[in-house]
């Protein structure tokens, strides 16, 4: 299996696993948009790729080459038609859950914190108020 860019192990490994032939892609170099002037808008450095089997498609400009777009969007594939093939066992998946939780904790964290603010406060003015009586 020889992709038409020189793919880091742990991404190549995983197209074996998913099963993602390069046959099965097509790839496309278009003109880019947005930031970045007239460089932008002459050259074709934006890629577009194509997986048949599943559908997905994924369009890359972060960088201003092409080769480094190519590579950024092989990998963005992958890691898309491995979230759609294994849902929440993706890495992805797993990846937002664990900062949806450290954010749940922070927020029970920040939440006790503020309670524990008002019950001073609360204290505080409850002992205001018995010595002026």
């Amino acid at each position: 299996m020889e992709f038409p860019v020189q793919l880091p192990q742990p991404f190549l490994d995983k197209a074996f696993r998913l099963g993602v032939r390069p046959e099965d892609i097509r790839e496309q170099f278009v003109r880019g948009g947005g930031k970045g002037g007239q460089k932008i808008n002459k050259t074709s450095s934006c890629v577009l790729l194509f997986h048949a089997p599943t559908g997905i498609e994924v369009r890359c400009q972060k960088h201003r080459e092409q080769s480094k777009n190519r590579l950024s969007a092989y990998k963005l594939l992958l890691l898309k038609i491995e979230a759609q093939r294994l849902g929440k066992q993706s890495d992805i998946a797993k990846k937002l859950h664990k900062i949806k939780a450290q954010k749940k904790r922070r927020s029970r964290r920040a939440k006790k914190k503020m309670l524990d603010d008002k019950k001073r406060r609360g204290e505080l003015k409850e002992a205001r108020r018995n010595v002026a009586l």
